[in-house]
């Protein structure tokens, strides 16, 4: 967003997407805002967060399993970030397990780079020893308390069973008890072998010098157990379980997994995390096992934003999502790998930086949650990685990252532009850069982006300028880079995309600290000289100068200049065809698409406003990408997919890029009601809005950091209104502009009410009417409504 200075502006951009930093007041043509104050409204009504409103709402969209789940794909999960658990009874197996995984468990070795001695590693599995074969299974996975519960029958009986990953503590928790029959229960573990993932698919790829890990040594004791697994490095990761069955036949185990990277000290903390949760739990009833603290950190989880939409399949994807990325990550936990916690056969067992990583955290803007946000610690941590991955000629001044890493960021070595060996990808810490200024705009927490942002980004895009050259005319051009998953070839569209917006954004956040930064002219030299994007009349944008887009291609990252970065403007009629142009053509080209192909082209859609479009797209990913369990596989499990389908849905009801806070900017003309509550926006402001009857009712909006409001309320009834809301001192001053925008006066911590004029809706937030139920799973028969 420009900050006053028009020379951060790139050439085509629209002043309007691009207020001043000072509040919009008096009007620009020099007349006073409206001031007057309307009759005062109702206070805001949030049943959810009546009784049990909460509870009844995310019950309606719990998994349910009535079909013993044979693989990951279609079985319950569980996490807190770090330990995650994954429930399943494989095929030739007759009894349920848990598979456990653990973000920080991982090979410490110099050789082979991140997916070879940097690995994630394999943990095992639990075996719940009944009496039968298990035959079947009535369980639900509780979005509200993140647990486990229902029934396993088995040819000797049923035994009842709730399960949890601790939210804040590494404790897998299961009770059983045996309700009907003649069942009972043990546990045993199964380890797997510290190897490489990577080695059953790509074996001829093992480096030469990379020491095998010793065998893992399991212990078995009256009342569990343990397994040691030492790593050639010197580290360990080791497993410790224990049981205990009350008066009452009730069984409970608890499990912990610790890891170590160069020493043995795993051992100490997993024996610390049973002690303590024997303390805990020393009596065996439901209060002191299912533990307050649990349940009390996901309570607190899920209010801090709402969003209900009349499409049953989709809304009860969404909320799994949070619910998985809770799951999978929190900020003081390793950066997401492709797998998230559970590692399954997979051969990519690491951090993935050409698009997977963006697409894993941009939902936690949007839905409020920066706890999640572990790539924040792995950027303020990671600068020595970082500097391991840059070409020695090229790190007194800049830093490039390659395609994988894990949470320390080194990473494979990056390219070179204009070098074939290795692959000059170079444009992927711009982008992870871009993730992080996301987070940013939507907390404005400027220490991280003094301290954080704006040193990397700096390096990053002095990495560019190395390489930069200026044509006859005097336009600048880059060397040959590579597009993520297509081609190499100069002008590459994803380079161009992001060294563009890494100057405007520096420019824009030296302007907003007050720095006087020497390289300032150079990134004014950039926006000034650039060369154009590569593309033509009819199919729109091309991968580079020299490489057009002729075969299908999943990833979008020609497009990147309207998607994420938004460096062109489809508000403008020639951006807008361009987008339209390329969007087509590329989703045209049929054959390689994939899910994430269809969560982009649904956010561009969105772009457009086309809500009818974009959510086709979604369709198509939830029709034929994702599992039953909403997981998604390309080889091995990769989390980034489902996960931007709940970004993908933000875009359809709230945007806010370039300053402008856009009210259901695409909601499909199928959706006549939508409620959002709390959704964040870009500027730190918190968004509340009713949609009915195809009408936009009401929009709330509060300021956390009294950053220029400009509001797109949407289809509203009639002419706007705004006043004061929330205990806020009015009247505020506000004004409709000639391009349809509202400029409102909306200081730090106040909150105003946009209505059609007249208009005095009730302010209620709660789910809308579901036409139709819909359960993820195996619910078997489907639900009535």
């Amino acid at each position: 967003m420009n900050r006053g200075n028009d020379n951060t502006r790139a050439p085509h951009e629209d002043p309007a997407t691009t207020p001043p930093r000072q509040p919009p007041h008096p009007t620009p043509n020099g007349a006073a805002m409206t001031t007057a104050r309307p009759p005062a409204h109702p206070p805001l009504e949030d049943r959810l967060a009546a009784g049990t409103g909460w509870r009844d709402f995310l019950g309606t969209l719990d998994p349910v399993w009535r079909t013993v789940p044979g693989s990951f794909y279609d079985g319950p999960f569980l996490g807190n970030g770090g330990l995650a658990a994954s429930v399943r009874r494989p095929d030739g197996d007759t009894r349920l397990r848990f598979v456990l995984g653990d973000s920080r468990v991982r090979d410490h070795q110099d050789t082979g780079g991140p997916l070879w001695g940097g690995t994630r590693l394999p943990i095992g599995h639990l075996t719940l020893r009944t009496l039968g074969e298990v035959t079947g299974v009535d369980l639900r996975l509780s979005l509200w308390d993140a647990e486990l519960t229902g029934t396993v029958t088995t040819t000797r009986g049923t035994v009842a069973l709730t399960a949890f990953v601790h939210a804040r503590r590494d404790l897998l928790v299961v009770r059983c008890r045996p309700v009907d029959g003649a069942e009972q229960v043990s546990w045993d573990f199964t380890p797997d072998p510290a190897v490489p993932p990577r080695q059953a698919f790509y074996p001829e790829q093992r480096p030469a010098g990379l020491k095998d890990n010793p065998p893992p040594v399991t212990t078995d004791t009256p009342d569990g157990g343990a397994c040691v697994q030492d790593l050639a490095c010197g580290g360990r990761t080791e497993t410790r379980w224990r049981t205990a069955t009350g008066p009452d036949g009730t069984t409970v185990l608890r499990c912990t997994v610790a890891h170590s990277a160069t020493d043995r000290s795993a051992s100490r903390t997993a024996g610390a995390a049973l002690y303590e949760a024997d303390l805990a739990g020393a009596a065996l009833d439901e209060a002191d096992v299912s533990d307050a603290t649990h349940r009390a950190w996901w309570h607190a989880f899920y209010p801090r934003s709402f969003l209900s939409v009349p499409d049953a399949r989709l809304q009860a994807f969404y909320w799994i999502q949070l619910y998985k990325l809770a799951c999978a990550t929190r900020a003081d936990r390793p950066v997401l790998a492709t797998h998230g916690p559970w590692l399954e056969p997979t051969p990519w067992p690491a951090a993935w930086w050409n698009l997977n990583v963006q697409l894993e955290y941009w939902p936690i803007n949007a839905s409020g949650h920066p706890e999640l946000d572990s790539l924040r610690t792995a950027l303020e941590q990671g600068a020595p990685g970082l500097l391991a991955s840059t070409p020695e000629a090229h790190r007194d001044d800049s830093l490039v990252l390659g395609r994988s890493s894990q949470d320390d960021l080194r990473s494979e070595p990056a390219g070179v532009p204009g070098r074939t060996d290795p692959l000059p990808e170079t444009g992927n810490l711009t982008w992870a850069l871009h993730t992080a200024w996301l987070a940013h705009r939507h907390t404005m927490d400027e220490p991280y982006l003094r301290d954080t942002v704006l040193p990397l980004l700096r390096r990053a895009v002095n990495y560019y300028l190395r390489f930069l050259a200026p044509d006859d005319t005097g336009v600048l051009h880059l060397p040959a880079t590579y597009s993520p998953e297509y081609g190499t070839t100069a002008d590459c569209n994803y380079d161009l995309a992001l060294l563009h917006w890494g100057c405007r954004t520096l420019l824009d956040t030296t302007a907003r600290l007050g720095l006087h930064d020497p390289l300032a002219p150079a990134w004014q030299d950039v926006l000034d000289r650039l060369t154009a994007p590569p593309q033509d009349a009819e199919e729109g944008l091309w991968i580079g100068r020299d490489l057009r887009l002729t075969s299908s291609h999943r990833h979008y990252s020609h497009l990147l200049w309207f998607y994420p970065l938004h460096q062109l403007d489809p508000t403008r009629p020639a951006d807008r065809e361009l987008l339209r142009r390329s969007l087509d053509h590329w989703l045209g080209l049929t054959g390689e698409l994939r899910g994430y192909s269809f969560t982009g082209g649904a956010s561009m859609y969105a772009l457009l406003g086309d809500g009818d479009e974009a959510l086709r797209r979604i369709d198509e990913l939830l029709d034929g990408h994702v599992r039953p369990n909403t997981m998604y596989a390309e080889t091995g499990p990769v989390v980034e997919t489902p996960l931007s389908g709940a970004q993908s849905l933000h875009d359809l009801l709230l945007q806010s890029w370039g300053g402008v806070l856009r009210i259901f900017p695409a909601v499909p003309d199928v959706w006549a009601d939508v409620t959002v509550h709390d959704l964040v926006a870009e500027g730190a402001f918190r968004v509340s809005a009713s949609r009915r009857g195809g009408v936009t009712r009401w929009i709330r909006v509060h300021s956390g950091s009294g950053e220029p409001c400009l509001v797109a309320p949407g289809r509203l009834a009639g002419p706007p209104e705004v006043a004061a809301l929330d205990g806020t001192p009015g009247p505020l001053g506000w004004e409709l502009r000639p391009d349809g925008l509202l400029a409102i006066d909306l200081p730090v911590g106040a909150s105003c009410l946009v209505t059609a004029a007249g208009d005095r809706p009730d302010l209620v937030v709660e789910p809308v009417t579901v036409p139709s139920a819909h359960r993820w799973g195996l619910p078997g028969v489907p639900e009535p409504a």
